[in-house]
């Protein structure tokens, strides 16, 4: 994480002394980085998980994900209830952050896709279980793709888990930065999958439109309420996707200093 550090703020010097936005200087591929709306907390109460993921299908954002996880037995009526909320014809992604054995996952898996549709399943087991993680990759329902990588450091770690999902993730600020993140990229172009990047939307944009095997990148709730915060040039989702603004050299990113001093230890 120390290099990705590094690593990602070298990237973005070099292109504002180069007076570029980091996109170009990186290749840029595409211009524009679907997103999906992520929260949906199992701490919510049912009202609160309606209303957080139908404000970001009213916001254009034609994809959501929800926690499940910490009580299996509620999982399903969440689920549906996440259905409801956001309508027919919005994906709807779960992530159980490794929390279930794999058949709790697997019998989940089917419910889940024959109940509501959910067409992506992040962490059914640990992302340590690379064996369960093919289990659920070979035996899910036709329609939902396994997921996971977020906790991914160092490429022999992607190479492994490469085998063993439909989709890839990947996170900037965990895999020693943008220069290893291209690597990943590469990785997924040679097994022919794709690639999701985790949380952090402003600090993946920029790489994001430079990836060959891009699938989506997370639109965290958390996360996005913090950077509208703390700093200028943050992206807004329209037609639910990020568009940088390409007359903002490097990462188009400026510290509202003032904002962020209030916080300072």
């Amino acid at each position: 994480m120390a290099i990705a550090a590094v690593d990602t703020a070298l990237w973005d010097l070099k292109a504002r002394l180069l007076e570029l936005p980091l996109c170009r200087l990186l290749g840029k591929a595409r211009s524009s980085v679907p997103v999906y709306g992520s929260g949906g907390f199992t701490s919510y109460s049912l009202p609160r998980l309606r209303e957080q993921l139908s404000s970001w299908v009213e916001q254009g954002i034609p994809r959501v994900k929800m926690k499940i996880g910490s009580s299996p037995e509620l999982d399903s009526p969440r689920v549906l209830a996440a259905r409801e909320a956001i309508g027919p014809n919005t994906e709807l992604f779960v992530d159980a952050n490794g929390a279930y054995d794999r058949k709790q996952a697997l019998a989940l898996a089917s419910r889940f896709r024959d109940d509501a549709g959910v067409s992506w399943f992040e962490e059914p087991v640990s992302s340590d279980d690379l064996a369960g993680l093919s289990l659920l990759r070979d035996r899910a329902p036709a329609g939902m793709q396994i997921a996971a990588g977020e906790y991914g450091y160092d490429l022999p770690y992607f190479r492994r888990m490469v085998r063993c999902v439909d989709v890839l993730q990947a996170d900037v600020t965990r895999c020693a930065g943008i220069t290893e993140l291209l690597r990943v990229d590469g990785l997924c172009r040679a097994r022919g999958i794709g690639l999701s990047l985790h949380c952090g939307p402003s600090i993946h944009l920029h790489p994001a439109l430079a990836l060959d095997r891009l699938v989506h990148l997370e639109y965290f709730h958390d996360h996005t309420r913090i950077e509208r915060m703390l700093f200028d040039g943050v992206a807004t989702p329209t037609d639910g996707a990020l568009r940088p603004s390409l007359d903002r050299a490097g990462n188009g990113l400026e510290l509202r200093r003032s904002e962020a001093q209030r916080y300072a230890a």
